[in-house]
C-alpha cells in the first residue's frame, strides 16, 4: 500500500489537470473492473457490477489545491491566486511545481505576518527578467505544492493526502470485493476542491441508489486544536455532517452497524467547516441517501498531511463491507 500511497501523493493534479493522477489509478484498478470510462470533466469511472440491480456510488477526488499564475512582472516574478482552499502561513518560502517541472520558491513582499494575504505573495523561478520567465511559465499555468512522500513507520506524510489517500481506499476495495453484490460505482471525481464538480456530474449520470463520499477529515488531537473528537489511529471516521451534507440517518446507521459487525475501528465525525463529494451526490435529481467513509489526516491543507496506515486499512475494510451488504434498507 506505501508505494501506491508514493506514487499518487506526489503526482501532479491540481483541479482540472487531473490526468496524470487517473492515469497511474487506470493501470492500477483495470484488471479488478469491468468497466473503466473518463466522462467529459476528467472522472474515472470503475464499475464493478453485481445482481440485485441496485447502484452504489463510492467517490474520493483526485485533484489538489493549487495555484494559478495571474500576472509575471518585468523581473520575472510570478503573481498568482488559489486554485481551492490554500492555507496562507504554509505557504513562505515553500516551493511550487509546474506541470513541465519548473521549481518555484513563494516569497512574500515586506509587512507583517498578520497583515498577509495572496496579494503580498509571489512566486520566484530564479528568471532573470519576464522574458526569462515566459520561457518556462505563461499565465494561467497551475502550479501544486513541491513536497516529497516521507515515511515515518505507521504514519505517512506528504502534500495531497487530500484526498489521494481516499482514492487508495477505493483502489484497495477494488482489489478485495471478487463478487459483488450490487453494480459498484467508484468514482475518481474531478474538481472537488473548487466545488464539488466531478461529484455533482458524476452522480447525475449514474444515479445511485446509495452514495459514499470516501474522503479525508481534520483531527482534533494536536495542541490547542479546534475541538474535535476525531484522533489519528482511532479508525474510520463516520460522518455525522459537515456543511455540505447532513449525511443520512440510515447511511449514518449503516456505516455503525457494519463498523461493529466487522470489528473494524470506528469514531464519528462532526465538521463544523468543509465538506466532501457526498455534499453533491446527495441533492442529484430527486436526492440521493449520502454519507461519507473520512480517513483522520493531520495538518489538512499544508503541504505536510500524515495519515495513520491503521485508519486507512478501517476505511478500507468499511468499504468492502458496504460493497458486500444486502443493503435491505435502500
Amino acid at each position: 500500500m506505501k508505494e501506491i500511497i508514493k506514487q499518487l501523493v506526489e503526482a501532479y493534479g491540481p483541479s482540472g489537470y487531473e490526468g496524470q493522477v487517473t492515469d497511474i489509478i487506470t493501470e492500477l484498478v483495470k484488471d479488478y473492473v469491468d468497466e473503466l470510462t473518463t466522462d467529459v470533466l476528467g472522472n474515472l469511472i470503475a464499475v464493478k457490477k453485481g445482481t440485485s440491480g441496485k447502484k452504489v456510488m463510492f467517490s474520493a477526488h483526485t485533484d489538489e489545491i493549487g495555484f494559478v499564475i495571474t500576472h509575471i512582472d518585468d523581473k520575472g516574478f510570478l503573481r498568482f491566486s488559489n486554485v481551492g482552499g490554500l492555507n496562507i502561513l504554509t505557504l513562505v518560502g515553500g516551493r511550487v511545481r509546474f506541470a513541465n517541472g519548473t521549481i518555484g520558491v513563494i516569497g512574500k513582499e515586506k509587512g507583517d505576518l498578520k497583515e498577509l494575504d495572496l496579494d503580498k505573495l509571489f512566486i520566484d523561478i530564479g528568471a532573470k527578467n519576464r522574458e526569462d520567465a515566459l520561457e518556462k511559465v505563461k499565465v494561467g499555468d497551475f502550479a501544486i505544492a513541491h513536497r516529497e512522500y516521507n515515511d515515518l513507520g505507521n504514519r505517512i506524510v506528504s502534500k495531497a493526502m487530500d484526498d489521494r489517500i481516499g482514492c487508495v481506499v477505493l483502489i484497495e476495495a477494488l482489489k478485495k470485493i471478487s463478487k459483488p453484490v450490487h453494480d459498484l460505482y467508484f468514482v475518481f471525481s474531478s474538481q472537488e476542491e473548487v466545488g464539488l464538480r466531478g461529484a455533482r456530474t458524476s452522480s447525475y449520470a449514474i444515479d445511485p441508489d446509495l452514495g459514499i463520499a470516501v474522503d479525508v477529515t481534520p483531527t482534533g488531537d494536536t495542541p490547542e486544536a479546534p475541538r474535535s473528537e476525531v484522533a489519528l489511529g482511532n479508525g474510520a471516521a463516520i460522518k455525522v455532517m459537515d456543511t455540505s451534507v447532513i449525511a443520512h440517518p440510515k447511511v449514518k446507521a449503516l456505516l455503525t452497524r457494519l463498523a461493529e459487525a466487522k470489528g473494524i475501528k470506528y469514531q464519528y465525525e462532526v465538521l463544523t467547516r468543509g465538506g466532501t463529494d457526498a455534499g453533491a451526490i446527495h441533492l442529484t435529481k430527486e436526492g440521493v441517501p449520502s454519507g461519507c467513509i473520512s480517513i483522520p489526516v493531520r495538518h489538512v491543507h499544508t503541504p505536510s498531511e500524515m495519515i495513520d496506515l491503521d485508519d486507512v486499512q478501517a476505511c478500507v475494510d468499511l468499504v468492502v463491507a458496504v460493497a458486500e451488504d444486502a443493503l435491505a434498507d435502500f
